[in-house]
């Protein structure tokens, strides 16, 4: 395989570092909201699931109830 000499460009993103805290403040408050009565492993790994899912099907739901 060749090498290529030269210089190579990388682009580092440092615009969306608040927007990215809120969503993981708000998935881990998700989380702690859904596995508060979890027993099993299965009931901890649903938790994480809606904790990762529930921002999409509250946006259907608002987006369903505003169609006319």
């Amino acid at each position: 395989m060749a090498k290529h000499e030269g210089t190579t460009n990388v682009k580092v993103f440092k615009d969306h570092g608040p927007a990215g805290f809120a969503a993981f403040v708000a998935f881990v408050g998700a989380f702690v909201y859904f596995a508060r009565d979890a027993q099993d492993f299965v009931a901890y790994f649903n938790a994480f699931v809606n904790a990762l899912v529930w921002p999409g099907i509250l946006l259907y739901n608002i987006l369903s109830t505003l169609k006319v």
